[in-house]
C-alpha cells in the first residue's frame, strides 16, 4: 500500500515526532515540566530524564512501525500498552492527592489522544494478518 494512502504512517510518524520533541524537552529541561504544572521539583532529576530518554526511544520505534505498520505491530503494541496503563496510574495517583490537576494535560498528549489511533493500527494489522 502507498505512503500516501495508508492513513497509519502518519499516523506513526506524528507520534514519533512528538515522542521525539517531548523525550528531548524532559532530558534537557528535566524540571519544566514540574515548574508548569506547579509540582514540587523532582529530588532526582535523573529518573525523570531518564522517562524522557524512553519515550524518545518509543518515538524511534513508532518511526520504525511507519514503514511497516503491520510487520511492526508488537511496537505499536507496546506504546498502546504504555498509553492505557499510563493513563490508569495517574488516575489512580491523581485520587490519591499526588498528581494536581495541571498534570492532566502531560497525560492527554502523552497518552489519550494515542488510544483511539493506535488501537485502530492494531486492528489493522490483526484483520490484514488474517487475510495473508
Amino acid at each position: 500500500m502507498s505512503f500516501t494512502t495508508d492513513w497509519r504512517r502518519p499516523v506513526l510518524l506524528a507520534a514519533a515526532a512528538y515522542n521525539l520533541l517531548w523525550g528531548a524537552w524532559v532530558v534537557l529541561f528535566p524540571s519544566h515540566v514540574f515548574t508548569l504544572t506547579g509540582m514540587v521539583q523532582p529530588l532526582y532529576p535523573m529518573i525523570w530524564q531518564s522517562v524522557g530518554m524512553i519515550v524518545g526511544v518509543y518515538g524511534i520505534g513508532y518511526a520504525i512501525a511507519a514503514l511497516d505498520p503491520d510487520g511492526h505491530w508488537p511496537i505499536v503494541l507496546v506504546g498502546f500498552l504504555g498509553k492505557v496503563f499510563g493513563p490508569i496510574g495517574f488516575v489512580y495517583h491523581f485520587a490519591l492527592g499526588h498528581f494536581p490537576a495541571a498534570f492532566w494535560w502531560v497525560t492527554l498528549f502523552n497518552d489519550l489522544i494515542w488510544i483511539v489511533p493506535f488501537y485502530f493500527i492494531l486492528r489493522s494489522a490483526y484483520r490484514r494478518s488474517r487475510l495473508n
